[in-house]
């Protein structure tokens, strides 16, 4: 498997007007995906660590495969077909009966969550790597503009 994906992390999250925009990527590439405000949400708080108060459906998610003994072993977005990716969560499960490995077909907002809370790699097949466009500059200038509007209004606080 390894020769046929590339590890990668979530290099951040911004908001857009139908939702947000989740970059993903290595040292070499970049790329975004778009997903609906509350995934986007969860995967900004799941990176910041803010605990919730009640669990979300990505909680629930992970406390019944805690209940059931079932282990996330990694994420893979395996496809893209006109801008809408697809993904599989990798579930393992061993106990005195013996190994089971369960592939789940998944959006891939839902599998980053899910990969983030449990600490787990996020794989994109290399096809997929290979066919998306690199995003690493826009990223950097988004990175970059918020940073600099930051200092802006740290500087306002200190003069008032």
């Amino acid at each position: 498997m390894q020769n046929d994906v590339v590890e990668v992390s979530v290099k951040g999250v911004m908001p857009t007007a139908n939702g947000c925009a989740v970059f993903l990527g290595n040292d070499d590439k970049t790329f975004v995906i778009y997903v609906d405000h509350s995934v986007g949400n969860a995967i900004q708080m799941t990176l910041n660590g803010i605990k919730k108060d009640r669990p979300l459906t990505h909680d629930l998610i992970g406390h019944i495969f805690l209940g059931l003994g079932v282990k996330l072993d990694y994420v893979v977005v395996n496809d893209v077909n006109e801008g809408t990716f697809f993904a599989r969560i990798l579930l393992r499960m061993e106990n005195e009966l013996g190994k089971k490995i369960i592939e789940i077909d998944a959006r891939p907002s839902d599998s980053t969550v899910l990969a983030l809370q449990h600490k787990r790699p996020i794989y994109v097949a290399t096809k997929v790597f290979d066919a998306v466009e690199d995003m690493t500059e826009i990223l950097e200038r988004v990175l970059k503009q918020q940073s600099e509007e930051e200092d802006s209004e740290e500087e306002d606080e200190e003069d008032q």
